[in-house]
């Protein structure tokens, strides 16, 4: 579940078309710009990579589950508040920008080249679908956006962590190294902490604690 354009908390007197202040939205549009200029830097990087051995389609499918997370967070609305505490802060930008400290020559190869494809594509379908889901309420920091409990979230709280889950072990089992498996943990750790964080937020919310009894599970059934 996602909550999109409301205040966190259900506080009164915000409402869905209540604006940020502009120093937020400053820092919006300059954690945006970053986030191309950043992907950007990693895809040429990569499709260099790519062109050197064009068998690697995971690497290339990489690059294309970061653009679609990017496209997604680009064209997300603002909400008129976030968790803009430092650590929500650094374990966001932590949690997103992991990419660049990825090894992208070629690592062991656990699985076959086509078992890693075939769980990449899956992962970014499930991603697609949930982000489809929430439409425009997308965002990379943790914030209330009104509730969303259709689609991906009638299965799981967090169907795009669990996306971004399946598409990263993919890529991994294809290329595995030891500094690529320490970015990877890290990187999982992160987003749990971003989870929790996302979920004290929302929990002032009482149509997010009443989804919470609907939906137990936050992204894996019967797990987490």
């Amino acid at each position: 579940m996602q909550l999109k354009g409301a205040a966190p908390g259900g506080q009164a007197g915000v409402t869905p078309e209540s604006k940020p202040p502009l120093r937020e939205i400053m820092l919006e549009t300059s954690a945006r710009t970053g986030t191309v200029l950043l992907l950007g830097l990693f895809a040429y990087n990569a499709i260099v990579h790519w062109r050197a051995d064009p068998t690697r389609i995971t690497l290339l499918l990489l690059v294309v589950s970061e653009c679609i997370m990017v496209l997604f967070s680009l064209f997300s609305r603002v909400p008129a508040r976030r968790d803009w505490t430092p650590f929500a802060f650094l374990s966001t930008i932590a949690g997103t920008y992991y990419f660049v400290m990825v090894v992208l020559a070629p690592g062991v190869k656990i699985v076959p080249e086509a078992v890693g494809v075939g769980l990449q594509i899956a992962g970014m379908s499930w991603q697609i679908f949930a982000k489809a889901s929430l439409r425009r309420s997308f965002g990379l920091l943790p914030a209330n956006r009104g509730v969303v409990s259709s689609g991906a979230y009638r299965v799981m709280r967090h169907p795009m962590y669990f996306g971004y889950f399946v598409t990263d072990i993919g890529f991994l089992l294809v290329n595995f190294g030891m500094q690529n498996m320490i970015v990877y943990l890290v990187q999982f750790a992160l987003q749990a902490a971003r989870i929790v964080r996302e979920e004290r937020l929302l929990s002032d919310d009482a149509q997010y604690r009443e989804y919470k009894e609907r939906v137990r599970y936050r992204v894996v059934p019967g797990l987490f």
